[in-house]
């Protein structure tokens, strides 16, 4: 049996216990560790902290990725791994290393780099193929108007070649594009 394939999960630091944000990153969670996947994540509050709760409650293994950067911030109970790096943009690169797919939740500015770093490495094959999702209709317009730019000339690169950015209804969708892929 080979190594457990782990799916970084990024998302806003902001929902509470309860919100929608919030229990749909926990379903998430729960599904990825019933799929067999690790989960990782930047190991704070808000989507990190719902996506590994959900994962530990249905006995996953998860893994939090933190920075000294972010002085006052403190890591979730639910993480059985902390890695903790010096500045945001280590923190960030070991994110993406650890993940063998990735899944982009609603979120701020911090969740707009992660896609955009992720997108711009798979499109430019600085990483492996692998499969990237966005939870939802959130990043739907982003998505839209970066394509509009990188479908309008003929390019070697990635997105050109076809789309490197999935879009999931729902937690299940996304798991499940996720074990197709990662198979």
């Amino acid at each position: 049996m080979g190594k457990q394939k782990i799916i970084t999960v990024f998302g806003s630091s902001r929902p509470l216990e309860g919100e929608a944000d919030y229990e749909e990153a926990r379903v998430l969670g729960r599904i990825l560790a019933e799929s067999g996947f690790a989960v990782c994540s930047g190991g704070y509050a808000g989507v990190m902290a719902a996506v590994s709760r959900g994962a530990k409650e249905t006995g996953g293994k998860t893994v939090g990725v933190t920075a000294k950067f972010f002085k006052k911030a403190k890591l979730n109970p639910w993480i059985d791994l902390e890695v903790s790096k010096k500045t945001w943009q280590a923190r960030l690169f070991e994110l993406i290393r650890r993940g063998d797919g990735f899944v982009a939740c609603k979120g701020g500015t911090g969740t707009l780099v992660e896609l955009g770093v992720v997108w711009e490495m798979l499109n430019k094959s600085v990483i492996e193929s692998k499969p990237f999702v966005v939870l939802g209709d959130f990043w739907r317009p982003i998505l839209e108007r970066v394509r509009e730019v990188e479908l309008a000339h003929a390019t070697a690169w990635g997105e050109a070649n076809g789309r490197l950015v999935h879009e999931a209804a729902n937690a299940k969708e996304a798991a499940e594009f996720l074990k197709e892929r990662l198979k």
